[in-house]
Parts: C-alpha cells; structure tokens; sequence
C-alpha cells in the first residue's frame, strides 16, 4: 500500500530486423549449393532524450554534454526549472531525511553538492553532535556524479564553504567521486542512506539505478528521491506547461545562452514515470514501507522507500 502526502509550497526498444540476402549463382561445379542466406541484424536499442528517440548508447553522452554546459550555470538551471523554489524542496528533502550523527550518506548526481552541504549542516547542528569520535564512526558524505564539470564546481564550493575533505581534517567530512549511477563504484550494503535529487530522470536506465541503490545500502537504509514530477489538477498542469515550454528556454537563452539545454531539460521531466508509477520501481527493487510526498501541487515530489532488514532473494522475489 503505497502513502501519499502532498505539500504546497521505457527505455523503449525498436526492433529494427534487416534481412540481407546473398543470391548465388548455382554452380555447376558445386550441385546444391544454398541460393540465399539471412542475417539477421540485431535489434537496436532506443531510448529517450527529451522527446527524441536515441540510440541507448548515445544518452550517457549527450546528458554529459548538457550538464557540462549548465554546469557553472547550475543554481541559475534550478531557478529557472522551479521558479525559485527548489532550495525549499531541498530543505524539506534534508529534513524529512533526517541524518543523526554517524550516518554515512551516498548522494548521487549530487555534484554541486546542493543536497550534501544540507546534510553536512544538518549533522552539526544536530543537538546529538559529538566532536572528536573515532574515524569510524564519524558522519561521512560521498557526493558521486557521472559529470566532472559538476564536481568540479561542488568541490570548489566545499573548499570555499570550509568543509572537511577527509576524516582525518574533521567530522563530518565529504568526498567526490566521479561514478555512473546505473553501475556505482561503491561496495554492497556500505551506506545508510542514499540520495539524488534531480538527476535520476537524467539516467538511461532508472530501474537499474533504483537496483544499485539497494544494492549499497545497508539492511534498514532509506532511499530518498527528490525529482520534477507530474502536475495532477489538470487547470495547474496546463498553466505549470505554458510556464515550462514558454519561459524556461528563453530564460535558459537569457541566462546562459543556451536554449537546447533547457528545452531537453523541460522535455525530460514529461518523460519521467508519474509519481505511482516511479513508486511502483521503488517496489520492484526491493524496498518496503514506499511513499511519495507531492511538493507544489505536483510540480516535484520526494520518493521514499526503506531496504528490509532481512533482505528478500531477489530472483525469488522478481
């Protein structure tokens, strides 16, 4: 049974089969001799970037490419994506997260590190906060991203904000690591948490990103997912469309000189899994105890799900 809360404030496949025929003259000197041959090509996977079919190959690429160039733009992305509001959405996400002290955070997509300097913020005010306890247990987030031009501008922001870059220069502290979500450089159930925040719609293969999350996490860890959703009052979805389509390239031109980013970028989230759907995945990878919350009528919505403590057999369980 799935929890809804609202909140003001596939890779499809295209079977292309090509048959090559190879006519041969019936030899005199080789009596039965085959006339014809098939070759069978094999079928191409597609996916989508906006609204546009790629091949699945070409995604991680052309995603790459549209946040090298929003990269130093990104805050200025956001804004415009959420007319302003996505720092609410982040400091709702941190709370409703909730971090104590000692929790070790993976934070996918997180390059800038928007949602990791919350969590950071978050361990240290926390009235449990205990300085100086052994490396081990010390708080720990890892920001991993696929884009090396967004980390670049999280470490950049770490550096300058004065956070600790390993355990040793303080807790809590927070690392980078460059990384593709659907394949995570990270070893089996060694996190308690797991974040992304707007960066899962931007993966080729979701489900197989919701996979590695349960994968990392520990028995009793949380998957958290903060993602532009999909609008239900169909008078909101109409305005929040003439908005999406009309302002954010534009604004995008006017900001950053860059429309096509901003259009793929609208187009994305309208490609994205409607909140049950995106909760159903959650489902299918394992997790337990999955809600969703609607923030702005709709506009984002966090996604939570818990891993077991006693974790199923997954080919059992799919």
């Amino acid at each position: 049974m799935l929890a809804v809360r609202r909140v003001l404030f596939r890779p499809s496949s295209v079977v292309r089969v090509n048959r090559y025929t190879t006519s041969a003259a019936a030899s005199e000197k080789k009596e039965g001799e085959s006339l014809a041959q098939e070759k069978v090509e094999a079928p191409q996977q597609t996916t989508h970037f906006g609204f546009r079919e790629i091949p699945v190959e070409k995604k991680e690429e052309m995603v790459g490419e549209v946040f090298h160039s929003v990269a130093a733009q990104y805050d200025v992305m956001n804004d415009a994506m959420s007319a302003g509001i996505h720092r609410l959405w982040k400091d709702h996400f941190m709370s409703t997260l909730a971090p104590v002290p000692g929790t070790k955070l993976l934070d996918v997509a997180g390059g800038t590190g928007d949602i990791a300097f919350r969590f950071l913020n978050c361990i240290k005010s926390s009235p449990f906060f205990l300085p100086n306890l052994p490396v081990e247990r010390r708080s720990h987030v890892t920001v991993l991203d696929i884009n090396a031009s967004m980390l670049k501008v999280g470490e950049e922001r770490a550096k300058k904000l004065g956070y600790h870059m390993s355990p040793e220069s303080g807790d809590p502290h927070i690392t980078f690591v460059e990384g593709n979500a659907e394949k995570l450089p990270i070893e089996s159930e060694s996190v308690d948490a797991y974040t992304i925040a707007f960066g899962i719609r931007n993966c080729t293969n979701v489900q197989a990103v919701i996979d590695e999350a349960y994968r990392v996490l520990r028995p009793g860890g949380r998957f958290m997912c903060l993602e532009f959703s999909h609008v239900e009052n169909p008078l909101l979805a109409k305005i929040y469309d003439l908005y999406s389509y009309n302002v954010i390239p534009p604004m995008g031109q006017l900001l950053a000189n860059d429309w096509n980013s901003y259009q793929y970028l609208v187009e994305s989230i309208r490609k994205f899994p409607t909140q049950e759907k995106f909760a159903q995945m959650i489902q299918h990878s394992g997790f337990q105890a999955v809600t969703y919350e609607n923030l702005t009528f709709g506009v984002a919505a966090i996604h939570s799900g818990f891993k077991p403590l006693v974790a199923k057999n997954k080919e059992t369980q799919n």
